[in-house]
């Protein structure tokens, strides 16, 4: 099992940047997938964005081109940049690990979640 921990979360206004970043361990960090999901108040849990043990990555389509996904392999760490934020984008972001190494934008491939950092997005 791995365990995650979510940091970078806070309040930022409309068009602002935020950098998220989750910090893994308790097994090899290159042998799998991982992503990052957010949730609003009565919403469904949704995909922002996942990357691959190798560094492949898959964005949803409402953050194309805003989002960007990493890894850093020396640090066990995997990032979320993020710009231009909109209001509806705020939500608890979670960082998610998979047991495979290929990338999936479902839920419910992923089996280790950390417990989520606040993102908040002022209009």
């Amino acid at each position: 099992q791995v365990q995650l921990v979510e940091s970078g979360g806070g309040l930022v206004q409309a068009g602002d940047s935020l950098r998220l970043s989750c910090a893994a361990s308790g097994r090899t960090f290159g042998t799998y997938a991982m992503a990052w999901f957010r949730q609003a108040p009565g919403q469904e849990r949704e995909l922002v964005a996942t990357i691959s043990s190798g560094g492949s990555t898959y964005y949803a389509d409402y953050v194309k081109c805003r989002v960007t996904i990493s890894r850093e392999y020396a640090k066990n760490m995997m990032v979320l940049q993020m710009n231009s934020l909109k209001p509806e984008e705020t939500a608890v972001y979670y960082c998610a690990s998979s047991p495979n190494m290929t990338w999936s934008p479902r839920a419910n491939e992923y089996d280790s979640w950390g417990e989520g950092t606040q993102v908040t997005v002022s209009s």
